[in-house]
């Protein structure tokens, strides 16, 4: 019993014994860009955190010219752009999306959820929902649908 506790701890810590591979693959590191005065952003970044990315918060003066910097179209605008290993993240995209994009890595510039839908993370407000896509920006600036949530 005292071998399984034990062991329980290593991989609680993240710690591998030889043989053993018991460390989960770290995820990439985000890099957000955003207004220093916008507080929703720092929630979504607290949300890809609690889902074990590593994020980098960055202040900037205006977030939409990074977005232009990185290539996403205004149409797919939001109040905060972000970089995940070489794709762009524009406004309160889920952190479960982000994963299935870099676990499939198709050939897209990033995801979108454009505006400030209500249900998305970081914009929670209680009692009230509404439905939104996360949309798949191609190389061309096209966007289809990702995923759909109901709100």
């Amino acid at each position: 019993m005292r071998r399984r506790v034990l062991l329980e701890r290593f991989v609680a810590i993240g710690v591998s014994l030889p043989g053993l591979a018991l460390t989960a693959t770290p995820k990439a590191e985000v890099q957000v860009f955003k207004s220093r005065s916008c507080s929703c952003c720092a929630v979504w970044a607290g949300h890809l955190r609690e889902a074990g990315f590593t994020v980098a918060v960055l202040d900037v003066r205006n977030a939409s010219v990074e977005r232009r910097r990185l290539g996403m179209p205004d149409r797919f605008g939001s109040c905060h752009t972000a970089l995940a290993d070489g794709y762009v993240i524009e406004g309160h995209v889920p952190a479960a999306e982000i994963e299935r994009l870099l676990a499939t890595r198709p050939k897209a510039l990033g995801l979108s959820v454009p505006g400030m839908p209500v249900s998305a993370p970081g914009m929670a407000v209680p009692g009230r929902s509404q439905p939104y896509q996360v949309l798949l920006i191609d190389l061309a600036g096209q966007a289809s649908t990702f995923a759909s949530y109901p709100g």
